[in-house]
């Protein structure tokens, strides 16, 4: 008992006592002894049952559903430590159920969850606004679904533990398209790659890279090819691997065949010492040992140019590789006359011709072989073909100190050495890599001789036998020492012979040695 006169203990003004114990039933708010928890809502039995909030002393908290003093049932929860907020069913204090997860760190997920984690289907949105919509396993994507990246691509087909594995196909924002194998979220094993390019590969890969893919381009045929003056041309490519065989799993590159013709030309081969090009032109490196200059093509074949027609950018640089319009079955287009797809690794270019030179090109003979004009009976001189062959000198007056005449043109290429060349201007490169170009050293010989090594189809125009062709012949005289072994002239004339000298008194069988004739200099008569 209080001693007589002691002050009385009294509650400090504004003051409330908070309960000891938590509230039997009805609405009351409870704080708990550790002070970490503080609830305020519902209660029955002495237990948090249907609506109320738990406040956490980090700054989380849960406001929904309680039920015998359990988080059960719809609410919403944010996590102080990480900054997620969940909205949905909760059973036990856990997600659980289907709700929707924002995350600090941005994105959003909704659909199904078990005891907090992602499992069953649900939409997944990345802070890079990519998204996921399919089937979920321990918060990763595991099962069959459907991804929209950031650069535009989609995938649909099966995952494993957040990589793309098994079957599934790719569709690229450029119009690519993969369907196929996957391993480790990369494409392995057979599969199918429909590039924008209108190149297609069917056959397996390896770490996303096609195993049998083209790798060089080859031209078939013999070392140096050799063709008739003025006939038409076939040449076969063909796409290999690094090991040399076929590749026949691609389809559809696109190749650009072109031509160049040796900048300095060897005597033995042909009567054009070089071409003097107006401008200068620009001379392209082959694998041969020389430099060439482009040299237009001409097609007979309906919509390519005509022999002696003008082609824009003749003198230009032949080789760039420009972009090429999408043509061919795919694109509902046909491509241009000098351009072919390939099939399972092949490609033919045929019905093609050199034409002759384009404007702009002065072709210079070797002037010793220049003699006479062509007589009307038929003579020819040796350093140029007649009418009915090819050419004939150009009078010019004084000499030439670099031992050259020029000619007048023709309506084919001259006799010599060419250089065809076949370019990948597939656009874009497959895979970002464009195959190196093929040549195919090419020699053009004067009608009526013989042609060592072409195709049937260029020896039936130069009029020899297939039985009598011989592959790869390098020893192959002059067009001009040819004819003066034959006898015979380009136009098919007799060649003029010199006039018989008298009988000699002592001797009347034996002819005198008679004037010899005049040598010709530089000067042409």
């Amino acid at each position: 008992m209080a001693a007589a006169g002691a002050p009385s203990r009294r509650a400090a003004p504004g003051r409330r006592d908070q309960p000891k114990r938590p509230p039997r039933d009805g609405y009351g708010l409870y704080i708990y002894q550790n002070s970490f928890f503080r609830y305020e809502g519902e209660w029955k039995g002495g237990k948090k049952h249907g609506h109320g909030k738990l406040l956490f002393k980090d700054g989380s908290y849960y406001e929904g559903k309680f039920v015998d003093g359990e988080i059960t049932g719809q609410g919403r929860r944010y996590w102080a430590s990480s900054g997620n907020t969940y909205a949905g069913e909760f059973v036990l204090g856990e997600p659980h159920g289907h709700g929707t997860m924002w995350y600090k760190a941005g994105g959003h997920y909704e659909g199904a969850f078990s005891h907090g984690a992602r499992e069953g289907h649900g939409l997944l949105v990345d802070p890079r606004g990519q998204a996921y919509r399919g089937a979920f396993h321990s918060n990763k994507r595991h099962g069959h679904g459907h991804m929209l990246f950031q650069n535009g691509d989609t995938y649909e087909g099966n995952w494993v533990l957040d990589q793309r594995q098994g079957h599934g196909v790719l569709r690229c924002a450029d119009g690519s398209t993969y369907e196929g194998q996957w391993h480790c979220d990369v494409r392995s094993g057979q599969g199918g790659l429909a590039h924008c390019s209108g190149l297609v590969y069917d056959g397996l890969w390896i770490n996303s890279h096609p195993a049998a893919q083209a790798t060089r381009m080859v031209i078939l045929g013999p070392e140096v090819m050799e063709v008739a003056q003025g006939s038409r041309i076939a040449l076969d490519v063909q796409l290999q691997q690094d090991d040399g065989e076929v590749a026949s799993c691609e389809d559809g590159r696109l190749l650009r065949i072109s031509a160049g013709v040796r900048y300095v030309q060897l005597p033995a081969y042909a009567e054009v010492s070089f071409f003097r090009v107006d401008g200068g032109g620009t001379l392209l490196p082959t694998p041969f040992g020389f430099e060439c200059l482009p040299y237009p093509l001409s097609s007979p074949a309906p919509g390519g140019p005509q022999p002696g027609a003008t082609e824009e950018g003749a003198g230009a640089e032949e080789p760039a590789l420009a972009a090429a319009a999408p043509c061919g079955p795919a694109a509902g287009a046909a491509c241009p006359w000098d351009h072919r797809r390939t099939v399972r690794g092949h490609a033919t270019f045929s019905d093609f011709l050199l034409g002759p030179p384009p404007p702009g090109y002065h072709p210079l003979l070797f002037l010793d072989g220049i003699h006479e004009p062509c007589q009307a009976a038929g003579g020819a001189p040796r350093g140029g073909l007649c009418p009915g062959g090819t050419t004939t000198a150009r009078k010019r007056g004084g000499g030439r100190p670099d031992g050259t005449a020029e000619a007048e043109p023709l309506a084919a290429a001259f006799p010599g050495e060419y250089v065809i060349m076949i370019l990948d201007v597939t656009s874009p490169p497959f895979l970002g890599h464009t195959l190196p170009a093929a040549f195919k050293h090419l020699r053009v010989v004067a009608k009526g001789r013989t042609v060592h090594g072409a195709p049937s189809q260029a020896r039936a125009a130069a009029g020899a036998p297939e039985s009598h062709q011989r592959r790869g012949d390098s020893s192959i005289p002059s067009p001009a020492t040819q004819r003066r072994q034959s006898g015979t002239p380009a136009d098919g004339g007799s060649l003029p012979q010199p006039p018989k000298s008298p009988p000699s008194p002592s001797n009347p069988e034996t002819p005198q040695s008679g004037p010899r004739p005049e040598a010709h200099g530089h000067g042409l008569e």
